[in-house]
């Protein structure tokens, strides 16, 4: 008797007289519309010059991808990097030529002028005050006075810098990383009007990559140079340490070692220059606690909060921290074990910090978005069992075989 091969269903495939490219070329073209309507609407809503360049340019770009998309003359790839030359690259250089931007770029570019002549990238207290307004502060990390020092020193605008980064990491992390991606409003909108974010998403997503790879030491110089640059970045690094210890725990040593390292030399040093100053743009400012209005000011619940008085604005933080331990206990409970479900977590936390933070903005849901997309698209390595994680690789190859 023959026994008849049970197997997976067959996936559903293009009928074979539709060429292939032609209907991968076409699933785009949706996706393009809708990227174009988003860019117009911005243009005509905005008050800010910067977003209504990048609207204007952005939607024509948008359009021409989708007939191209439509055409299926063209491959996915080509199309989507010709979009972002013409969504992204084409108004950074009319804004970068116009000198428009948003106000954190100039902020950059100043630290890194501080950094050259003082060795702090902050203004001191009485400097702060003299400008009477948030202007002064510096928000950021000293290590993203680093990308303005070629402003400094050449002209060169920080915003390439960002672009450059985040591209370099992502590539890096993960050769899946879709450039519909790179594309998108998601990155394109932020790159050419700001885009500090930009670098610490890439570095974070690399770190998060490496560590599914199981190169711990690699993981942890990656974030650490990310936790350099914004506050927005530590708790990836909390989240990748509970991802290294589930997939390799020897290597949790290694991991800490590297960003510790990292954060204590691109750290330490601004700090003992001017404490005090550090103090006041890093901490007190961002938490509201500096008397300066931030010009983070989205309707999101923490600022609400905030602006019904003291009271309300304890209970943001209390809010805050309430939910910061709320993720650390899911870490304890029920740590991620892939590269999909540390980027899950991550962009699920990172979305409660954004919309329970005193000064907050929409900007920052870019963080969660641009997580879950580009872990979806690179996430695909096979978690591994946590009684496994401890064994050495031969051993769990062994096994596996």
């Amino acid at each position: 008797m023959v026994v008849p091969r049970v197997g997976p269903a067959p996936a559903l495939s293009v009928p074979p007289d539709v060429p292939r490219r032609w209907w991968e070329g076409r699933a785009d073209v949706p996706l393009y519309a809708a990227f174009a309507a988003f860019a117009a609407g911005t243009a005509v809503v905005t008050h800010l010059p910067p977003h209504r360049v990048w609207g204007w340019c952005a939607a024509v770009a948008y359009g021409l991808g989708a007939v191209a998309a439509a055409s299926g003359r063209l491959r996915r790839g080509p199309v989507a990097w010709g979009v972002t030359a013409g969504a992204a690259l084409l108004p950074l250089a009319v804004l970068a030529g116009s000198g428009l931007a948003q106000p954190e770029v100039g902020v950059v570019h100043r630290a890194g002028a501080l950094l050259l002549e003082r060795g702090t990238p902050y203004l001191d207290a009485g400097e702060l005050a003299a400008w009477r307004g948030y202007e002064g502060y510096n928000p950021y990390l000293p290590g993203m006075a680093l990308f303005g020092v070629p402003w400094a020193l050449a002209g060169i605008d920080a915003r390439l810098l960002f672009g450059a980064v985040l591209a370099a990491a992502l590539l890096w992390g993960a050769r899946r990383t879709p450039p519909l991606l790179l594309a998108s409003p998601l990155v394109a909108l932020p790159l050419a009007v700001g885009g500090d974010d930009l670098p610490v998403i890439g570095l974070v997503c690399l770190g998060l990559a490496l560590a599914a790879r199981d190169r711990p030491g690699a993981a942890g110089l990656a974030l650490g140079v990310a936790a350099t640059l914004k506050a927005t970045a530590l708790p990836a690094l909390v989240v990748c340490l509970a991802l290294v210890v589930v997939r390799h725990r020897a290597g949790a040593g290694r991991f800490l070692g590297g960003a510790g390292g990292v954060v204590a030399v691109g750290v330490l040093p601004v700090v003992a220059v001017d404490p005090r100053g550090f103090v006041e743009n890093v901490v007190r400012f961002p938490l509201g606690l500096a008397g300066v209005a931030s010009p983070a000011a989205s309707p999101l619940p923490g600022r609400l909060l905030a602006d019904l008085g003291a009271y309300g604005h304890a209970a943001a933080l209390v809010a805050l921290g309430a939910a910061a331990a709320a993720m650390a206990l899911s870490l304890l409970v029920r740590p991620p074990g892939d590269l999909r479900a540390a980027a899950g977590r991550l962009a699920l936390g990172l979305a409660l910090a954004t919309a329970l933070m005193p000064a907050t903005r929409w900007g920052y849901l870019v963080y969660p978005a641009v997580l879950v997309v580009w872990a979806r698209a690179a996430g695909r390595d096979r978690p591994r069992a946590v009684a496994d994680a401890g064994r050495p690789r031969e051993e769990a190859a062994a096994c596996a075989a």
